[in-house]
């Protein structure tokens, strides 16, 4: 008997400690992917877009979409929306599809959560959500149009193993014609999300005590990464159409992610970016080994995001973060006008130092040497060399300082005009990319095209760290070390330090944008519609506003739109058009025909959409930029951008700017040649335009950044606004030399 009562008394016990967690919610739940709103857009609204949109006629019509879409079912999503990071809560996939429809007025969106953070059960609840919010809709010309995808999130520790992330998106939503399970990308990626975040998360069990009322949060993200940690992997060597639907596939490099795609044979478009995004990327990589046999796909990688929140990826320049010599030892390069490589300013932040403490000039000059070296070696992690240092210390070293908003750390190797510019001579036929350009967001926030309005700095971009000083020092300790089981690359990319001082995603905040947004000519507004344009690459991005835009070869009757390709060896003449995106009216355009809420309205929208006026912003230039690839190998690839090529002013008018030109030097050349354009719209404030904000000597250099933190450092209310020329990027039209 008296060991049935301890028993009896240990269960009571047992249940009683179980039923008080759960009372007090300690324990966490799977969060599920919402439903949203079922209504369309006023019928009004579509027209006016579509009269908008197509203003002067023709058969097709210009829609603005996002391919690059995140919600908390992606790590760093869920992560970021914690309170602990300034989060707001959770941004399920039903917030995203009413963002696109009532906040930012979309045409076409693309669900691209992390393929390397999905389960069975997730990947199921994605295509159930991305069905209901088609279902919204029965109009064959409907009002929003959700495409099924995922994001393949490549990171190597080399440039040589790095192929960087590439999203994913399919034509179809039936279930007989999408996948059973989504591809992550095989290394670190995986490694890091499925193997070291489950212990990483138990990190956070002490914040969700010490934010007691918002405790729920941090504990539904402990059973998020426990569900990652219990997942079934695939049978490694099988088709990938032969698989079931109750494990986790990954593919290590773009061939393989192009065999598996191929092997599933469903409808789909393959749209790599952040490729010159030095956060992750590291230094040296360029697109080269891209090209190699079975590396690149022409019929399914046919897009390139040119903008995201995350930057400028267009630009090229003959810069390196780092040098290799023949015998492939890292060294740093020597500063020049437009660049300083941080490996260059470690050494300079190590000579002061020694200065200041009296030593020789030797001795200083001998240590800046070897600072400058072990930073080289250490790659992305370099700044992890310099203990001690205040992150402002760094100035503005390792960034583009004449690229166009560009991305942090720029890698230009990862160009889109570097990849137009090289050729690969291995095999009987010359290779060489051959894509359209697009633009997106890649919002963590559930909020797809959020670039309509320069707004809400935490809201609208990636701005996200420590809500307090408290905060920092529990996410990222100065003074505990980090387990030697969590590798210096897995803490970078999982966003650790520990013992280094400065965190290089500090200074990455003055980066983040609201976004870029994709534009296609379309037949109409319907899902097959859009596709075929995508296809055709009769595409183009903007940096956020809805410009229109148009770029054609002309010969005689004979028209062919950007993205297309040529045979010929005549000179061509081509025509553009641009016309200036809408000033927009406070607030948002009156929905009370529809069942969304004035509540969800704040809650989503923050009482700030999509809401044009009458009145168009003004096309200052138009530039046209020509790329001659490669001819032979080896062949010089600074010679071969000419950026700009052409530049014609515009004339104030808000019906916007048309010019023709021709390339009279095409026929005399004989060899191929790709053209593009952008447009240029007059300058506006824009969120972090001005990056690091630097403050500049007689000399030009940078003396003093102002750094646009994501934590408690910059105010909520500081947007960060410096005037920006908004942009719009054709896609390229390719002509190969033919001599009849």
């Amino acid at each position: 008997m008296r060991y049935i009562s301890i028993f009896i008394g240990s269960l009571v016990l047992v249940i009683g400690i179980y039923v008080a967690g759960v009372y007090m919610n300690l324990y966490g739940e799977l969060e599920e992917p919402g439903v949203s709103v079922d209504s369309e857009l006023p019928d009004s609204l579509v027209q006016n877009k579509l009269i908008a949109q197509k203003p002067f006629g023709g058969a097709k019509q210009i829609l603005f979409g996002d391919t690059h879409v995140h919600t908390t079912y992606s790590t760093d999503a869920f992560f970021w929306s914690l309170p602990i990071m300034n989060g707001e809560g959770p941004h399920p996939i039903s917030d995203a599809c009413d963002f696109a429809r009532f906040c930012s007025n979309l045409d076409f969106w693309v669900s691209t959560d992390h393929a390397e953070a999905q389960t069975p059960r997730k990947w199921k609840s994605i295509k159930e959500a991305v069905r209901n919010c088609n279902a919204s809709t029965e109009s064959k010309e409907p009002d929003l149009v959700t495409f099924l995808g995922f994001e393949w999130t490549q990171v190597g520790n080399n440039a040589e193993s790095h192929y960087g992330h590439k999203n994913v998106m399919f034509l179809d939503t039936e279930e007989s014609k999408v996948p059973k399970r989504p591809i992550g990308a095989g290394g670190v990626a995986t490694n890091g999300m499925r193997n070291t975040l489950p212990n990483q998360a138990k990190l956070l069990r002490p914040a969700a005590f010490l934010d007691f009322e918002n405790r729920h949060r941090y504990f539904n993200f402990l059973s998020f990464a426990e569900e990652l940690k219990g997942g079934k992997y695939c049978e490694e060597g099988v088709n990938s159409a032969l698989l079931g639907d109750d494990c986790y596939e990954s593919a290590d490099t773009p061939e393989d992610l192009f065999r598996k795609l191929n092997e599933l044979n469903f409808p789909a478009i393959v749209i790599p970016h952040g490729n010159t995004w030095g956060f992750y990327s590291p230094p040296g990589i360029t697109l080269d080994k891209q090209l190699e046999k079975d590396f690149n796909d022409d019929n399914l990688q046919i897009l390139f995001e040119v903008m995201s929140g995350h930057g400028n990826s267009e630009e090229y320049r003959p810069w390196r973060a780092v040098n290799q010599d023949q015998e492939g030892k890292l060294t740093c390069p020597e500063p020049t006008k437009d660049y300083l490589p941080s490996c260059w300013r470690a050494g300079e932040i190590i000579y002061d130092r020694c200065i200041e403490s009296n030593l020789t000039e030797d001795i200083c000059l001998s240590r800046a040497e070897d600072a400058r070296s072990n930073y080289a070696v250490m790659g992305v992690a370099g700044h992890l060399t310099i203990p001690g240092v205040e992150i402002e210390d760094w100035l503005d070293s390792g960034q583009c300082k004449d690229c166009f908003i560009p991305s942090f750390n720029y890698r230009p190797g990862g160009s889109a005009q570097y990849g137009l510019a090289i050729s690969n001579f291995d095999g009987e036929d010359v290779k060489r990319f051959n894509f359209g350009f697009i633009a997106s967001s890649d919002n963590h926030r559930a909020r797809p095209g959020t670039g309509y309005k320069e707004i809400d700095r935490f809201v609208t971009t990636e701005a996200n760290g420590p809500a307090s000083e408290y905060a920092a020092e529990a996410l990222y300790p100065k003074d505990k070390p980090i387990p030697e089981s969590i590798d210096l690359r897995t803490q970078e990319l999982l966003g650790l330090r520990a013992g280094f001082g400065a965190f290089e995603a500090e200074r990455e905040a003055s980066f983040f944008t609201t976004g870029g947004l994709a534009a296609v000519h379309s037949q109409g507004r319907d899902r097959e519609s859009i596709w075929s344009g995508l296809q055709r690459k009769e595409t183009y991005g903007t940096s956020g506003d809805r410009i229109l835009l148009w770029f054609d070869l002309i010969s005689g009757d004979s028209v062919t739109p950007m993205g297309g390709s040529v045979e010929t060896s005549q000179n061509p003449t081509f025509q553009v058009k641009a016309v200036g995106a809408f000033k927009q009216k406070p607030g948002c355009p009156d929905y009370s025909s529809t069942n969304i809420t004035a509540e969800e309205i704040e809650r989503i929208c923050k009482n700030e959409c999509y809401n044009p006026s009458d009145e168009r912003k003004l096309i200052s230039r138009i530039e046209v930029i020509k790329v001659t690839p490669q001819t032979y190998k080896g062949e010089d690839v600074n010679s071969l951008i000419t950026d700009p090529w052409k530049v014609f002013a515009c004339q104030p008018n808000a019906q916007g700017c048309e010019v023709e030109f021709s390339d009279n030097d095409y026929n005399e050349g004989s060899r191929d040649a790709v053209y593009y354009v952008r447009a240029i719209q007059e300058a506006s404030p824009a969120v972090n335009a001005g990056n690091l904000r630097c403050t500049y000597d007689e000399n030009g250099e940078c003396t003093k950044v102002n750094i646009c933190y994501g934590d408690d450092r910059t105010s909520k209310d500081d947007d960060c606004l410096v005037l920006s020329e908004e942009r719009a990027w054709s896609s390229p039209i390719y002509l190969n030399y033919y001599n009849l």
